[in-house]
């Protein structure tokens, strides 16, 4: 009567006397089949089938777009899930930059994902989406946001054939952008297309009026902190410029203008000379 009240008690005296009856091999063989029983449960059971893939740091790629290439499935068991083959997998959409899977519980996957900042289109042949880094990723199709800068100047057959030399011309002019946009010259006027020449250097439009500013080769930090001073001058007077030229060679301390009419005339463009030393040409 005691007993019953402390059944816990009559259990372990149960199994102090298996331990003393069975000898080792058998009470190790008992141990192995309790621990492979345990393990079928887990794997052939529903306690470890996977509920749901999640997808962290989406903002263009949707999860649908994600779960249709994903080779890993709900329902899929966790132990068994390569979450290399998930990586390999997501990796391959063109928005992807870098995925990390982990295995989380309750039974899921976790996907966080870097997605592509597109800094560019770049038209060797026809657009395509280029990143930061100057890696082209994509071409770009309507929905793609297409509002970018354009690069322009490198044919299909350099980008395909002569890789080494077209890189660094479109690296260039992906650091223009940046520099452009650090010195706030964005914010007053857009670049809409630069275009880069081997021989001649770069050349860029920005803003509303198609201004045109022609930087030639190197020394782009000087460059830029010139270009600004003689905008905040230009626009001082009331006046446009059209074009200016920051790529003489001879003289690279100057800064040469040809000037619209001024703001309200009609009677077309007029030309000037500006440079930081003298004012005038």
């Amino acid at each position: 009567r005691r007993v019953d009240r402390v059944p816990g008690e009559r259990r372990r005296a149960v199994a102090r006397a298996a331990r003393r009856l069975l000898p080792p091999a058998l009470r190790a063989a008992a141990v192995a089949a309790l621990l492979a029983f345990g393990w079928r449960a887990a794997v052939e059971g529903d306690l470890l089938r996977i509920r749901e893939l999640r997808f962290e740091g989406l903002a263009r790629v949707s999860p649908e777009e994600l779960l249709e290439i994903s080779p890993v499935r709900t329902g899929d068991h966790l132990l068994r899930a390569d979450v290399d083959a998930v990586e390999a997998a997501l990796a391959r959409h063109p928005w992807i930059q870098a995925v990390e899977v982990r295995r989380v519980f309750p039974p899921a996957l976790v996907a966080r994902v870097t997605e592509r900042r597109a800094a560019a289109l770049v038209d060797p042949g026809g657009l395509y989406l280029v990143d930061e880094r100057g890696e082209v990723f994509k071409r770009a199709v309507p929905g793609d946001g297409l509002d970018l800068p354009v690069v322009t100047g490198l044919d299909r057959e350099a980008w395909v054939e002569r890789r080494a030399e077209a890189e660094p011309l479109l690296s260039g002019a992906l650091a223009l952008l940046a520099r452009w946009s650090e010195r706030g010259l964005e914010r007053r006027a857009p670049v809409s297309e630069i275009h880069v020449d081997p021989e001649y250097g770069t050349t860029l439009w920005a803003g509303h009026d198609g201004l045109e500013v022609r930087l030639g080769h190197g020394d782009l930090p000087e460059k830029l902190q010139r270009l600004e001073r003689v905008l905040s001058a230009i626009d001082a007077e009331g006046q446009r410029a059209a074009v200016l030229h920051l790529d003489n060679r001879r003289r690279p301390d100057w800064v040469a203008v040809r000037l619209a009419g001024r703001r309200g005339d009609t009677d077309g463009r007029s030309t000037a000379g500006v440079g930081e030393r003298p004012r005038g040409r």
